[in-house]
């Protein structure tokens, strides 16, 4: 059978710890490969070139962006996968993926990215995220020097919206485990291009939510508030894909700071446009903070019947555990144990993508 038309992008700089197991991965399908290198010092350079078709240079300029649209340009094939080195494809389905590029020539396709993360104690978990990865290069590129996002290159298209198709593609990210000090590190080198970012665009919302979510991860709630508030000012087409993650965000910084009535009524503001399952338990989680506790049973037993409850990652695992929660809290213990079997299939998901 001919290769996939896919050609798989990777920028790196010194990933020897992540890139020989991502592109192992990525071996076991007939894609091209190619891995632009932005300066490395270390053996990033000399694994890549076991597995990949074209391995290249590319001067780092601040800007990954720039980088990851000069990978593409080397490319054979125009449809585009973006990958991270520490991104390890475990499951894939090549068929349905020639056909949706064949059925959707313009759309952008989906990754469901699973992100591994620590929980302290030498334990971790995973949440999701959905983000753009797959694309037609004569169609769109990346801008934005960091925390980059797929965009119609028609300057006539401008910030419109993406038609989009979900990846049939399991892959799980292992970069966020880190160390405290290796997290503090690379959330302050994003800052910095943040901000820098700022300066050339003082109106991106989208740069001052991601500025509000390096904040969060440091600690810097007040600043993070003022990040995320400044850009709800900002954004004027709901629909962009950060806009519902900037309101959830705002609303875990305003309960992490004890300010649960300002976090409902954020969320109470915003739930009839955003009906997805990680929206609806977000503003059931604030609920419960809230002491309405009927009401967030309610919720959390509709989000597990969403078409999209499987976007919660582990925390579909941990909706079911409230459900028991509350049940067992209000005395109804044959209720809880309804969802117990539930709670437990979750439960050896999570185990599975953890070892995976």
């Amino acid at each position: 059978m001919a290769r996939i038309p896919v050609s798989v992008c990777i920028i790196a700089k010194n990933e020897e710890q992540h890139i020989g197991e991502c592109l192992k991965h990525l071996r076991k399908y007939d894609m091209e490969i190619i891995v632009a290198d932005t300066g490395s010092t270390d053996r990033t350079k000399e694994i890549a070139a076991k597995y990949a078709d074209k391995v290249v240079d590319f001067a780092w300029v601040d800007d990954f962006a720039a980088a990851r649209n000069y990978c593409a340009s080397m490319a054979k094939n125009n449809w585009i996968l973006a990958i991270d080195c520490d991104e390890y494809v475990t499951g894939m389905d090549a068929a349905a993926l020639r056909i949706l590029t064949q059925k959707f020539p313009r759309h952008i396709g989906m990754l469901r990215l699973k992100n591994l993360v620590p929980y302290g104690g030498g334990q971790k978990g995973y949440v999701t995220d959905d983000v753009p990865r797959l694309y037609n290069k004569n169609y769109y590129q990346f801008r934005f020097p960091i925390h980059e996002q797929l965009r119609f290159i028609d300057p006539a298209k401008g910030e419109d919206a993406l038609d989009v198709f979900l990846i049939p593609m399991e892959v799980v990210h292992h970069g966020y485990v880190l160390t405290d000090e290796e997290m503090e590190q690379k959330q302050r080198r994003n800052l910095a291009l943040l901000n820098k970012a700022l300066e050339k665009d003082p109106d991106n919302g989208y740069h001052y939510f991601q500025i509000g979510q390096s904040n969060f991860v440091l600690g810097n709630l007040d600043a993070a508030i003022t990040a995320y508030e400044t850009g709800m000012r900002l954004f004027d087409q709901p629909e962009k894909l950060y806009v519902a993650e900037m309101i959830m965000s705002l609303a875990k910084a305003y309960s992490r700071k004890g300010r649960f009535s300002d976090a409902l009524s954020l969320l109470e503001q915003y739930t009839g446009l955003y009906n997805t399952a990680k929206f609806q338990y977000e503003y059931a989680n604030v609920l419960m903070e809230n002491n309405q506790m009927l009401k967030a049973l309610m919720l959390y037993i509709k989000v597990t019947t969403m078409k999209d409850c499987d976007t919660l990652g582990e925390h579909l695992m941990a909706c079911y555990g409230r459900i028991m929660d509350i049940y067992k809290g209000m005395g109804n213990e044959e209720m809880a144990e309804v969802f117990r079997g539930k709670y437990l299939k979750c439960a050896a998901e999570r185990e599975r993508v953890l070892n995976s």
